[in-house]
């Protein structure tokens, strides 16, 4: 019900939620929402398909978990899901959008290992 207060549209109308994230990611139209979301739907799946044979080629077995196997997963996997949104970003049209993210992503990943000076 907060959603319908902060709205400030026709009584029982919401925005779509393409619209509010063409708002929110600063985008100039609803084709290029979708053109986002099929760049994150891309990467995501590549990186799904390509997960195992990269493991298998290291020779790790991920049918077990355990702490240094998710730690190897989150090193291999991030830097691979950043990369593949790059790539798919520039082949649908997107690449300034997720090259903007990308460096909002490092900045603040940098800040977490920043020593406070005071």
């Amino acid at each position: 019900m907060k959603a319908m207060e902060a709205n400030p549209q026709k009584p029982g109308k919401r925005k779509s939620w393409l619209k509010d994230l063409q708002s929110k990611w600063g985008l100039n139209s609803l084709w290029q929402v979708v053109l986002v979301l099929i760049v994150f739907a891309c990467t995501g799946m590549t990186v799904l398909l390509i997960k195992q044979p990269i493991f298998d080629l290291l020779g790790v077995d991920m049918s077990r978990g355990g702490f240094w196997k998710t730690v190897l997963y989150l090193l291999l996997v991030l830097p691979l899901y950043q990369l593949f949104l790059l790539v798919y970003g520039f082949i649908f049209g997107q690449f300034t959008f997720f090259w903007n993210k990308e460096k909002q992503f490092f900045n603040r990943i940098g800040k977490l290992f920043k020593t406070k000076k005071g």
